[in-house]
This record gives C-alpha cells, structure tokens and sequence, in this order.
C-alpha cells in the first residue's frame, strides 16, 4: 500500500495525469467538485492508469479539498511514483 499526495483541478476539459510538482501529483477531472463526484473520478482515472481495480484506490483526506491523500493498494510508494511518471512521460490519458 502507498500514499500519494494530489492536487486536482475538478472541472477541467479532459481527465488527465499532469505529472508531479515536488512529491504532489497534479491530475485534472471533468467532474464537478460536488457530492464525492470529483473523488470518485480521481479514483477512477488512477485505477484505470495504474491497471488496477476501483477498489484498490481511494481518497482517504482531503475530501472537499483540491488537495488530497489517496492509498493504493497493491504497489509500494517507489513502484507507484515510477508507474505514474512512465504514464506522464507517454502522456497518456486513460479513460479516453
């Protein structure tokens, strides 16, 4: 399990996995920043990059904020980051 630290950017023109700013991941959602809509679609697109299952993801601070904590099961912190920055580097935009 890994903890990654996000900045979202809720009501944006495409999902996508900007890259890293220090330790924090920027990642934008077109979903609306109500009612856990935004959270479940960072969820969504982190599974859907990272090939693993909806449930292994999930926001567990930051719930009504743009900045937020998310655990992932299934990969360990290094694993995570370097996943993450593979997917960046192809700029891949999982969910189109």
């Amino acid at each position: 399990m890994a903890l990654l630290e996000l900045k979202v950017s809720p009501k944006a023109s495409r999902n996508a996995i900007i890259g890293f700013m220090g330790e924090v991941l920027k990642i934008s959602v077109t979903a609306a920043p109500e009612r856990g809509k935004a959270n479940h679609a960072v969820e969504a697109l982190l599974a859907d990059a990272l090939g693993l299952p909806l449930s292994a993801v999930s926001v567990v601070a930051g719930h009504s904020a743009r900045t937020k904590r998310v655990e992932v099961a299934g990969l360990a912190g290094p694993a995570l980051r370097q996943q993450l920055c593979t997917i960046v580097e192809r700029g891949a935009r999982p969910g189109r």
